[in-house]
């Protein structure tokens, strides 16, 4: 491989490649000729390019990405892997090792994955000036394109760190971004198959990026198959970087979505009126199942799947700090047909805050929530635990937070001693016409083995599952009627 002194040279002495040179010049140039320096890029004005470290998306879709280029050996086997496992990832290439090794980078044109741009020589982009930055990615495009007939829309550095000149430079250049990455499994530390398998598995996510080296740790070809069974287990797709931009979207500020200022600080907070709703008065046999906390996507999916196909609407009270992990998750729950409601941003027990200290909390989780779901939630808020006195209420309610949502039926499901069974006979020895049901989507519970049995044994009994803003609003309507 080319060290980067040696292509510092190349990049003054002009060589030939394949009857073109390096740098784009005609056949007709002597080997060994003297370039005359050309003249410094100046640095880009306009707007810089887009920059991508997961994709915002509700789709169960995620990317399988590679940086560098490995010898031949490991790439025919890496490409073998994907192949068995029906997996397209996307292959960020050194224009260098495309110039060294050609062969090897029209293969994986060929077997159908992704080919983008990983710099020419991977070199540290925090050391370069702009016009540094932009030749690197430039040539790079260039070789990558006369190689393969590939044009690069994506460019990453070897570490996925960049400065802000890189951005610009891509934006110059007329890339669509600069992409990092948010599921890093830590190949360089030379982990087993085994072990790059289990840490993708724990932190895949939808519109999740995984970043590993195909030149560094040679058990990333092993890793593969344990990447698949962990997408398939979830019900996820492995697909390219550039079709999973393509059917994401774009997240607007915050400042832009209606409601985000729904919730505001007040210090006027001390004669708020607020209501406790523990279950509605009501007739019907209706009943709301509500969820608290966060989990991860595994969990989460998994009680979004069962709730579809017993077709029916929960409300979810989300712990905003998941959230801020992990936006596309809250973002499903509501295209699912659910409401998603504020269960504070740092789930403390609220009555051992001060009431400002809470109302910080509060409006910031109401914020964050908004953001990830790009619209605003639905304003009921529950505390954690469960436990709010009349000093918090008030701080809560003047937040422009005035239902507490409370529960009446509950089972101890976050307590892993309390088994599925002890989950579905409290909840169905408990619940009535009316009632608030409270279960938990952390990982590791026995709920989502409840789950199916909660739904199919409360609908042979007659009820029906609303959410819980349309029971209050129900009974609202009621007391209006009366």
């Amino acid at each position: 491989m080319f060290s980067g002194f040696r292509f510092l040279i190349l990049l003054t002495i002009i060589p030939v490649f394949g009857g073109c040179s390096l740098l784009g010049h005609p056949s007709g140039t002597i080997k060994g000729e003297v370039k005359s320096p050309a003249p410094a890029v100046e640095r880009y004005e306009g707007d810089k390019s887009r920059e991508i470290s997961y994709v915002y998306t509700a789709r169960k879709e995620l990317s399988l990405t590679f940086n560098g280029m490995g010898d031949q050996k490991t790439m025919t086997a890496l490409l073998d892997e994907l192949d068995a496992h029906g997996v397209k990832a996307t292959f960020f290439l050194p224009g260098v090792r495309v110039a060294e090794e050609p062969d090897i980078a029209k293969a994986i044109a060929a077997r159908g994955h992704e080919i983008e741009n990983n710099t020419l020589n991977q070199l540290d982009m925090s050391t370069l000036d702009y016009d540094g930055i932009y030749k690197e990615i430039q040539l790079a495009n260039e070789v990558i394109e006369r190689e393969t007939g590939v044009k690069p829309r994506y460019v990453r550095t070897r570490s996925g760190d960049y400065p802000e000149d890189v951005p610009l430079a891509a934006a110059h250049l007329g890339m669509k971004a600069v992409v990092s990455y948010n599921i890093n499994p830590r190949d360089r530390d030379m982990q087993s198959a085994e072990e790059i398998g289990e840490y993708v598995a724990r932190y895949m996510t939808r519109g999740g990026i995984i970043s590993m080296n195909t030149d560094i740790n040679p058990e990333v070809v092993a890793a593969v198959k344990y990447i698949a069974q962990a997408a398939e287990n979830i019900g996820y797709r492995l697909i390219t970087l550039d079709e999973l931009v393509e059917n994401g979207g774009e997240r607007k500020p915050l400042a832009s979505i209606p409601g985000y200022d729904a919730a505001k600080i007040n210090p006027d907070y001390h004669d708020a009126a607020y209501e406790l709703v523990y279950k509605a008065r009501t007739d019907r046999k209706e009943v709301a199942l509500t969820f608290d906390d966060f989990g991860s996507d595994k969990t989460v999916t998994q009680i979004l799947d069962i709730l579809e196909e017993h077709d029916v609407q929960v409300t979810f009270f989300l712990r905003a700090k998941g959230v801020e992990d992990n936006p596309n998750l809250a973002r499903a729950m509501l295209e699912g047909g659910h409401d998603v409601a504020n269960h504070t941003y740092s789930h403390p027990v609220v009555t051992t805050l001060t009431p400002e200290e809470l109302q910080e909390d509060v409006v910031k989780a109401h914020q964050v929530i908004t953001e990830a779901i790009q619209e605003q939630p639905v304003m009921l808020f529950r505390p954690p635990t469960g436990v709010v006195d009349d000093l918090r209420a008030k701080a809560i309610a003047a937040t422009g937070y005035p239902i507490m949502a409370m529960y009446d039926v509950t089972t101890l499901d976050w307590d892993t001693s309390n088994t599925a069974d002890d989950i579905v006979n409290g909840i169905m020895t408990k619940t009535e016409e009316g009632s608030v049901i409270l279960l938990h989507m952390l990982d590791g519970l026995h709920t989502i083995e409840a789950l199916p049995r909660v739904l199919t044994g409360l609908k042979d009994k007659g009820y029906t599952f609303v959410k819980m803003a349309d029971m209050i609003e129900h009974q609202s309507g009621a007391r209006e009627r009366n």
